[in-house]
């Protein structure tokens, strides 16, 4: 029987995502290759340090362990494949169990999620992330100055999503960004029993929805939606979902209120959102991705 993913949540992330190589990026990005090569090689049995993501994917593999393969994680890099060498021997020491890992020697990666029929790719190279959304997948910038995550739920994955232009489309935030807020809530009123289209990062909620289901006695999911949305404007929000037949967990409608100390209380493993302010000051407080969709992100 052939291999296949088709029944696993797949997360694709890069190298600098699951893993902390900022000093060893500064030789990549001064264009030194070679140099870059042999520093990795030299550090080979140096496990390097965790990075902003390594919470999620450690979390998330954990619904392997009882022996059914839920999740796949594949490391998808823009490292050498010698490079890649130490990438697979730093998860074994952190007991991350990968088996799978593309490296392209600098060349884009994000051609690699349709093979690997991703849920979600997360990287901290912006243009791989524009790519990955523009080919339909759900992808974060990751932001190395993120604080890490929590370890007070060693048990729970906590995941907060923001709305517009993430879960939903950007429908409603190009009426309220183009006509103002009291325009914005009279169109949401309008259309409260009509569900929101479907934002990037649907697939990734369903996909969490369908683990969560699948169950493992000792892990869980736990979901927050996060948005500057308000009353009345919050009912159509919770319809979509409804009509989805996805429930999140907490949902937290703050009217514009700054989101950080919300998240610092929710103590999520990862938060994306669309617009940079937002992720900028979530990630002073937990790991924090920008999701480069909808308007908010047009040049």
């Amino acid at each position: 029987m052939p291999v296949t993913l088709e029944d696993k949540l797949v997360v694709a992330i890069s190298s600098r995502a699951l893993f902390n190589l900022e000093e060893e990026n500064k030789v990549f990005e001064a264009g030194d290759n070679e140099g870059y090569m042999k520093l990795q090689l030299d550090r080979i049995d140096v496990p390097a340090a965790p990075g902003i993501a390594y919470s999620l994917i450690r979390k998330l593999l954990r619904f392997n362990d009882d022996g059914v393969q839920r999740v796949e994680v594949v490391i998808l890099s823009r490292n050498d494949p010698v490079s890649g060498m130490r990438i697979f021997r730093s998860s074994a020491a952190a007991d991350i169990k990968l088996q799978r890992g593309v490296f392209t020697q600098g060349r884009p990666p994000f051609g690699y999620l349709r093979p690997l029929r991703a849920h979600l790719f997360l990287s901290v190279n912006a243009q791989d992330v524009r790519e990955a959304l523009n080919a339909g997948f759900p992808a974060a910038r990751v932001l190395v100055e993120s604080v890490k995550a929590s370890d007070a739920w060693p048990n729970e994955v906590r995941i907060a999503f923001d709305g517009d232009a993430v879960l939903f489309s950007d429908e409603a935030e190009r009426v309220y960004q183009k006509e103002g807020l009291d325009a914005f809530q009279a169109h949401e009123l309008s259309k409260a029993d009509l569900p929101l289209p479907e934002g990037p990062f649907k697939p990734l909620l369903s996909a969490l929805h369908r683990l969560q289901l699948a169950g493992n006695a000792k892990m869980r999911i736990r979901t927050a939606l996060v948005t500057a949305r308000s009353a009345p404007a919050h009912e159509r929000a919770i319809r979509t979902l409804m009509k989805w037949n996805i429930r999140v967990d907490e949902a937290m409608f703050l009217g514009g209120l700054p989101k950080g100390e919300f998240l610092r209380e929710f103590e999520p493993d990862f938060f994306f959102d669309d617009q940079t302010g937002h992720v900028d000051a979530a990630s002073r407080h937990v790991p924090a991705g920008h999701v480069s969709s909808g308007i908010s992100n047009e040049s």
